[in-house]
Formats: structure tokens, C-alpha cells, sequence
């Protein structure tokens, strides 16, 4: 799901740490979004670890596992493992919409607080998406937006702590509980170790 917002080009000019952030940030969008294809699958396995990675050790473990599992993957098992998780017929073994989990009781005031986020940074869902914008894969998208774009750490964590965090933590455990996900278990993994790190990183700014 692909958030309108600054050209990735402008990531040129950031840091290698910010650049691999944002990077991870819009491949967990896109391994949610969509089932991996075999040019994602093969581009991971062959990859290594992002700047400032290699220090990380859930982060580093879970992204070796998720390489383990897309070197093994047969794609047409990831697409139909994808939509059985995420899609299904009738009701998804597991939403992939935030609000569902981090404010289950009003998600719509949850969605509402969002899209008026968005249209303060000038974001939108693209004409040609059709998922609702606190798909998992959107709010990540975002915050690869904002690093992009070179917002400051102050907005990056007030988006994700407000519409990233509460939602995003549990549904990589439902996704990693969820008894269909075998491939998806593996990205559950490394979406929650990445984003562990980034609120570890975001709670040391109070100290910086």
C-alpha cells in the first residue's frame, strides 16, 4: 500500500542508518501488502544486513530467519498463504487494519485521528489502492515518508507511537500465532523486532 509523498531519490540525502531505516519501513509494507514475488524472495536471500544492522540482535536474527524462509519459499505457497492470512473469504484469519488492535472498541475515531494526520502532512492513499489507510502496509509506508522526507524525530515518533506501535505489535504476534502462517511467521519476526528497535531508539531520545 503506497502512501503519496516525497520522491525516493530524496533519500539520497540522508544518513546510511536513516536510509536503511526507511528501507526496512517500506519492505515490511511490501511484504504485507502483497505476497512476495520471486525477484523480492530472491533479492532477499542474496541481501545483507541493512547499516547499523549488524549490532541489532533480534533484529539481526529475525532477518537471517526471514532470508532462510524466502530461499526455501515456493511462491505460489506465499500467495496463497498471503490471502489466506490477510484476505480470505468472508473474514481474514488476521486484519491486517491497526485500528482493530489498538483501538478495538472506536476504531473509526482511530481512523479518523489518522486521516487527519495525513492530510496535515500532505499524504494520501493513492487513486488506485483500495485498502483502508491503517492497513499495516499503509502506516509503515508513512513512516518511510516521513524519513524520506526528513520530517523531524519528533513528528517520526508522535506517528508512531500514536498509529504505528499500539496496533503494530500485536498483530505481529497474531500473525506469528496464527496456525496458517508459516512463511508469514518469519516476517511477523522481523517486523516486530524492527519495530522493538525503533521504539527503544525513540524512548533514548528523552535521554539524548
Amino acid at each position: 500500500m503506497s502512501e503519496t509523498g516525497p520522491d525516493r531519490a530524496a533519500a539520497e540525502e540522508l544518513d546510511p542508518e536513516e536510509v536503511a531505516r526507511a528501507n526496512l519501513y517500506g519492505l515490511v509494507s511490501r511484504l504485507f501488502y502483497g505476497p512476495a514475488d520471486p525477484n523480492l524472495l530472491a533479492e532477499i536471500s542474496r541481501s545483507g544486513p541493512e547499516a547499523g544492522q549488524e549490532n541489532e540482535g533480534a533484529l539481526a536474527a529475525s532477518w537471517r530467519g526471514l532470508q532462510e524462509a524466502c530461499r526455501s519459499a515456493n511462491p505460489a505457497v506465499v500467495r496463497q498463504e498471503h490471502d489466506s492470512l490477510f484476505v480470505g473469504v468472508g473474514r481474514a484469519a488476521v486484519t491486517p487494519y491497526l485500528s482493530s488492535y489498538a483501538e478495538p472498541s472506536g476504531p473509526d475515531r482511530y481512523l479518523v485521528r489518522l486521516r487527519e494526520q495525513l492530510a496535515a502532512r500532505q499524504l494520501a492513499r493513492r487513486n488506485n489502492v483500495f485498502e483502508v489507510e491503517d492497513h499495516i502496509s499503509g502506516v509503515s509506508d508513512v513512516m518511510r515518508c516521513l524519513i524520506e522526507g526528513q520530517h523531524t524525530l519528533a513528528e517520526q515518533r508522535q506517528f508512531f507511537e500514536t498509529f504505528v506501535l499500539p496496533g503494530a505489535i500485536p498483530f505481529c504476534d497474531a500473525v506469528q500465532h496464527a496456525p496458517s502462517a508459516h512463511f508469514y511467521k518469519s516476517v511477523g519476526q522481523l517486523a516486530r523486532a524492527f519495530f522493538e528497535v525503533e521504539r527503544a531508539a525513540f524512548d533514548m531520545t528523552d535521554s539524548a
